[in-house]
């Protein structure tokens, strides 16, 4: 199955994009839509690559979950915070659907957002569950993480 293709844009468009689909995955799940019902609902649309995010979440996210689920050890998703959980579905996408993105860049702008939205733990359980799963669909072993070396989403 092809996965849909994200637009291309320029990077602060990008991380304005990412954090408001952090907050259209945060509010379906909180309010137990599903992701593309959410954006159908909504009066004014989100960008493109925003709106690609929560729509291929909501179409990968058995895969998706699977994915994070083997590679946050001692963590159950439901035991996980919203945020977290919705930045870990929105950053994986991103790794299996585009590519052209670094990996780094993927996985930065990810721990950024959890430092900035989630508990003070966050960023490095992100960064290592992302650096896991970059592994496994990227080839990126050693050169996905944002750099604190926490192995697997283990937090200390």
């Amino acid at each position: 199955m092809r996965l849909p293709r994200l637009p291309t844009v320029q990077p602060v468009a990008r991380r304005e994009a990412r954090e408001r689909a952090l907050s259209l995955l945060y509010e379906a799940e909180s309010k137990g839509v599903e992701p593309v019902a959410l954006l159908d609902e909504l009066p004014v649309p989100p960008d493109a690559f925003a709106a690609g995010l929560v729509s291929g979440v909501g179409l990968e996210l058995g895969r998706i979950d699977s994915l994070i689920s083997s590679h946050s050890i001692g963590w159950v998703m439901d035991r996980m915070p919203a945020v977290d959980r919705a930045l870990l579905r929105m950053a994986t996408f991103e790794l299996l659907s585009h590519p052209d993105v670094p990996t780094a860049v993927v996985i930065s702008e990810a721990v950024d957002l959890a430092a900035q939205y989630s508990t003070d733990e966050s960023g490095r359980f992100v960064n290592g569950v992302l650096a896991a799963i970059a592994v496994v669909v990227r080839g990126d072993e050693g050169r996905g993480g944002a750099g604190d070396g926490t192995p697997n989403g283990e937090l200390p």
